[in-house]
């Protein structure tokens, strides 16, 4: 809600002093008991907040309508009624089917309180945005959060030895040979498909389908219920190569044959 600037909150309140101090001076009694019938002074063009351009309309209005002084007529004709002053209600020509200027719904007449600048009480406040730019704000904390985590990885290091086999033997070759567990997705590919497919095609088509997947799905929204699209593809994605993975992990015995690790022992090193 705007707030209403302290200069024109201290402008309304002597205007309601004024108009108070005034009916109480147009109430007060004469010496003899009698109302006072002087009316109360006008207030002059230069104490009435009325901008000058509206007042010379005004009386244009009038001079227009048949003089100052001139009654609206009982007939139909279209008398026009105008404000003189501030606080001064604009009343209705005594005729049943004309309308004054400046009423409102139902014949209603409206008060000039004053004019007030726009630029008093406008909002200079900026609109939020959702967006910041990839420099420095992204790439600033990728670049911090990868030193932290080559920090860790270096201390870890120190105090905990890789889990190293032996010197490798020629003369023997380990049975099973397995890939590193990141690369047994696609060994285990090489098992069900022709190493073309295994090693180019599937791999390559993945790739394709995540690169294109931004464009293809242009919803800007980040909450997960709105990202359908999204969301399945990277399921789909993951959930297919963690099951290559854990099959070429754990079910992939001597000579990578598939076999139960709770029946022929867990053939898995890191």
């Amino acid at each position: 809600m705007t707030e209403i600037p302290e200069h024109l909150l201290k402008r309304a309140a002597a205007a309601r002093d004024k108009a108070g101090a005034d009916a109480a001076a147009d109430a007060a009694p004469d010496a003899d008991g009698g109302a006072s019938a002087e009316p109360a002074p006008a207030a002059s063009e230069s104490e009435s907040r009325i901008p000058a351009h509206l007042l010379e309309r005004s009386r244009a209005a009038k001079a227009s309508a048949g003089g100052a002084g001139a009654e609206p007529e009982s007939s139909g004709g279209g008398g026009v009624a105008v404000a003189e002053k501030v606080g001064a209600v604009v009343a209705a020509p005594p005729t049943a089917d004309s309308v004054p200027v400046g009423a409102g719904p139902g014949g209603n007449t409206q008060r000039l309180l004053t004019v007030v600048k726009s630029g008093s009480i406008q909002s200079v406040k900026a609109t939020p945005v959702d967006k910041v730019h990839t420099w420095p704000h992204l790439l600033a904390a990728e670049f911090v959060a990868s030193l932290a985590c080559l920090a860790f990885v270096f201390v870890f290091s120190i105090f905990v030895n890789a889990p190293l086999l032996q010197l490798a033997n020629p003369n023997q070759t380990p049975n099973p040979s397995k890939a590193p567990w990141y690369f047994l997705g696609l060994q285990e590919l090489l098992t069900m498909f022709h190493p073309m497919i295994a090693g180019v095609t599937i791999p390559g088509v993945g790739i394709i389908v995540l690169i294109f997947a931004p464009y293809i799905d242009k919803n800007p929204s980040i909450r997960p219920e709105d990202r359908k699209f999204a969301t399945s593809l990277m399921t789909i994605h993951l959930m297919f190569w963690a099951v290559l993975v854990i099959i070429g992990s754990f079910f992939r015995g001597p000579s990578f044959l598939f076999t139960l690790p709770w029946k022929d022992g867990l053939f898995f090193e890191l």
